[in-house]
């Protein structure tokens, strides 16, 4: 049952809108929404405007924290979030360490696997937007942390790093993986992936790097063809101890 403050996607014909239940209204162009009638409805339940347009309540799951959630930048994107996830093998026994925290999407989507999930960020002020996304997001066993990674300290399952990475951090992540445990280091370029591969070699007993690419098909009367937007993100570096 919604709550108030909770986060809310109403979905209408041809509008969505990502808002808080509870005291306050929505103005669209279907008119009016009074946000205090959604106070103790569900998913899937219809609410209408003033002139009785109808939206449908949606319960917010990660991807929409992606598309409508306040960002502090560019956030990792879902195809590259799942590769880290898949090749982890990350589940519900795991404690995870994530550090790169930005507006907490990697970690809002850890945190609904992991056990536990604890996501390091330098800059206090990417920190707390992320610490109101992830309240946002109702995952109690996420905590955003505003530290330097290297200051971190425990044992964990899969260490994440989507920062400027040296060969520090990849040895410092190494201490803090319990054994069999995996590090999985997201880089934009090439010469960042080098840094993570080099470093991570002597180290651990298999590094494995992905080149992160994805093309949405498209389909129109004239026929069906891969998208021809730019499909390359980046790389992900996978290294077990």
């Amino acid at each position: 049952m919604i709550e108030t403050g909770d986060r809310v996607l109403l979905v209408g014909e041809g509008r969505e809108f990502f808002v808080k239940a509870g005291p306050g209204k929505l103005g669209t162009d279907k008119g009016q929404l009074d946000l205090e009638a959604l106070v103790g409805k569900d998913g899937g339940d219809i609410v209408t405007t003033h002139n009785g347009s109808e939206f449908t309540i949606r319960i917010p799951r990660p991807t929409d924290f992606f598309t409508y959630g306040k960002r502090s930048g560019a956030p990792m994107l879902p195809k590259d979030i799942g590769l880290v996830m898949a090749y982890t093998g990350m589940n519900h026994n795991d404690d995870v360490l994530d550090a790169g925290t930005g507006s907490g999407i990697a970690a809002i989507y850890f945190g609904g696997v992991a056990r536990s999930v604890k996501t390091y960020e330098i800059r206090p002020e990417f920190s707390n937007l992320a610490k109101k996304n992830i309240y946002e997001a109702k995952l109690p066993n996420v905590e955003a942390v505003a530290k330097d990674f290297l200051d971190a300290e425990g044992t964990y399952d899969v260490v994440h790093l989507d920062l400027q990475i040296l060969p520090e951090h990849v040895s410092h992540a190494y201490a803090l993986l319990r054994s069999g445990g995996y590090l999985a280091c997201y880089t934009p370029f090439l010469e960042q992936m080098a840094i993570v591969v080099d470093a991570a070699t002597p180290l651990f007993r298999e590094v494995h790097t992905h080149e992160l690419i994805e093309r949405e098909m498209t389909r129109s009367k004239r026929g069906t063809r891969p998208s021809t937007s730019v499909s390359h993100s980046g790389y992900v570096t996978i290294a077990r101890k």
